[in-house]
């Protein structure tokens, strides 16, 4: 069985529908989603139908909750939050009503998924390192974890002390428990700027990193016809 898992869409009708196919290509079994559907891109709608359409869980993200009201505007800095309040009023009321409703915390039988972390998960802290990593080990309850949040396909070994690794593929079955961040769909910061996601292959045992280039200039271009702030168009072609 193989099952993609994807995050930080951000609203990137172009980059998903690249993704999807990707996905589709590789013969997946399910799709799953670590959160932040909306928020930065152009098309919050047909990225919330698409995701609906497809992923069998999908847990909520910081700009997920922001765009209904169930996270402050002060969380975010002045570019998020002008893109919170145009995609809160692109919505209709079943899109808010699901976004509303999604889990902070999903688990499943072979793995379990958070946006952010584990520890606190209402709070969206963000993991870069293993000294942030580590609280998240203490509550994650299977030994495969999926989260998103800062745009950085890498992952955490649960070990003594916790080690950061950034590799194309891994074993799901280290020593100790993994905690495995599938990038970014949406909005890549880690300089590459074709959209970021995971497969995880349960017959061979591994996740497999992967990327999907997409029309860039065509997601640009409608976060600038929207009015949106341009920052959030340029670092579309830049990955960061």
């Amino acid at each position: 069985m193989k099952i993609g898992v994807i995050g930080d869409i951000h609203g990137n009708l172009e980059a998903l529908t690249a993704v999807i196919g990707a996905l589709d290509a590789e013969h997946v079994d399910d799709i799953v989603c670590v959160g932040d559907v909306v928020g930065y891109g152009a098309n919050p709608a047909e990225c919330i139908r698409m995701v609906r359409g497809r992923a069998s869980a999908v847990v909520a993200g910081n700009h997920d909750f922001g765009a209904v009201g169930k996270q402050a505007l002060d969380y975010f800095n002045a570019a998020a939050r002008d893109a919170v309040l145009w995609t809160a009023k692109q919505l209709s009321e079943e899109d808010r009503g699901w976004l509303s409703n999604l889990p902070l915390v999903h688990r499943a039988k072979d793995f379990e998924m958070v946006h952010a972390s584990f520890y606190q998960p209402e709070s969206f802290e963000y993991i870069f390192n293993p000294e942030e990593a580590a609280p998240s080990f203490t509550y994650q309850e299977s030994n495969l974890a999926f989260f998103g949040h800062t745009h950085w396909p890498s992952m955490f070994l649960g070990e003594d002390p916790v080690r950061h690794v950034i590799q194309k593929s891994v074993p799901i079955a280290p020593p100790g428990k993994l905690l495995v961040n599938v990038g970014s769909v949406g909005q890549p910061r880690d300089s590459d700027p074709a959209a970021s996601f995971v497969v995880l292959d349960l017959a061979k045992g591994r996740v497999n990193f992967k990327r999907a280039p997409y029309d860039i200039a065509a997601a640009a271009k409608k976060i600038l016809d929207a009015g949106l702030p341009a920052s959030l168009a340029e670092r579309l072609f830049h990955g960061y």
